[in-house]
Order: structure tokens, then C-alpha cells, then sequence
């Protein structure tokens, strides 16, 4: 069980429960219909929420930061591919709810998920951020994460083509690159 994480500011992460689909599934319909964060322009029902954080409670890699009594933000991870080859890479992702940026959210749940992963073996952590999104992969760079590369008009949303910042961090420092370490 991973400890909960405390900020300054108010700010609580702990592990995310089923609870919380709706809440989570509020902020990732914002983003949906109002950013480029996710590439879809369909919103998720409240059944197709459920289903989405239960996968990622089954993992133990959902995270929730409460501030001000009610859940201003959430985290994940997951496999980035499903073949066997890349079981020890996974893909993050954070989403802070709207009017909360700036309090420290973002930070405290990526700190969390880095900590989540390391302790449950994963070698890298991938970063896939619409290239445009700059306070995500500024958020990315403090945390040690690197450019990887970015794919040009990888995705479409609002009508326009969008490109793909990839960073990654290697969450198993002690491991040289290459390495099975």
C-alpha cells in the first residue's frame, strides 16, 4: 500500500476507488469535450467510466487528489502496448479538474504515479502529450522526463491534425540504458 501523499496547499492524493468513477469520469468528459488532452470527441457514459477505472483499480494504478472536499484531479498508468516485450513500460497519465491548475495537483499525482510504478517494477515511464499542451510537458521535463521524439499530424481533433510529444523517464535509475538491469 503506497502512502498518501500530502501537499502544502491542501492537496491529498491517495489510491482512487469506484467511488470516484464519476468524479473522475467528469474530469476526463471536460477534457474530452473542451481540450485536445484525449484524441475522441465522445464523451464516456457513466457505465463506460466504471468500466475504465475499474481496469485501472484492478492494476492498483489509479490516483486521486482530493483538495477542498471534493476530487480535483486524478492519475494513471498503464501498459503502454500490450505485448509481452513491453510489460515493464507503462504510459501515464494526469488530469487536473478545470479552475483547479496552478495548486500544486498536477505535481503531486505525477510524484505519486512515479512512486506507484517504481515500486511495482516498471522500467520506463512514457509521456504521450498532444505537442501543443506546453504546462504538460513542462509539468513532464521537472519531473525528469525526456523528448523522445515527436510524430507529426499523428491525430485529429476539432478539426485540426495534431502532433504527438513523446518523453519517457526511466524509473529504475540504478539500470544503464539497455540494460535488463
Amino acid at each position: 500500500m503506497l502512502p498518501i501523499y500530502e501537499r502544502d496547499r491542501g492537496v491529498t492524493v491517495r489510491p482512487a476507488c469506484a467511488g470516484d468513477a464519476e468524479a473522475v469520469r467528469a474530469i476526463r468528459n471536460h477534457a474530452i469535450e473542451h481540450s485536445t488532452a484525449l484524441w475522441t470527441e465522445i464523451p464516456q457514459s457513466p457505465a463506460e467510466g466504471a468500466a475504465w477505472l475499474a481496469r485501472h483499480l484492478e492494476r492498483g494504478s489509479a490516483f486521486v487528489a482530493e483538495a477542498g472536499g471534493e476530487v480535483a484531479g486524478f492519475a494513471v498508468f498503464a501498459p503502454w502496448r500490450d505485448l509481452e516485450g513491453y510489460r515493464h513500460t507503462v504510459e501515464d497519465s494526469v488530469y487536473v479538474r478545470e479552475g483547479r491548475h496552478g495548486l500544486g495537483i498536477g505535481s503531486t499525482l505525477l510524484t505519486t504515479l512515479i512512486t506507484a510504478a517504481r515500486a511495482a517494477g516498471h522500467h520506463l515511464m512514457i509521456a504521450g502529450i498532444e505537442s501543443g499542451n506546453g504546462a504538460s510537458v513542462r509539468l513532464h521535463e521537472r519531473f525528469g522526463f525526456e523528448h523522445a521524439g515527436t510524430i507529426r499530424e499523428a491525430g485529429i481533433k476539432f478539426g485540426r491534425r495534431l502532433d504527438l510529444t513523446l518523453m519517457r523517464l526511466a524509473l529504475d535509475e540504478a539500470a544503464a540504458p539497455g540494460s535488463l538491469g
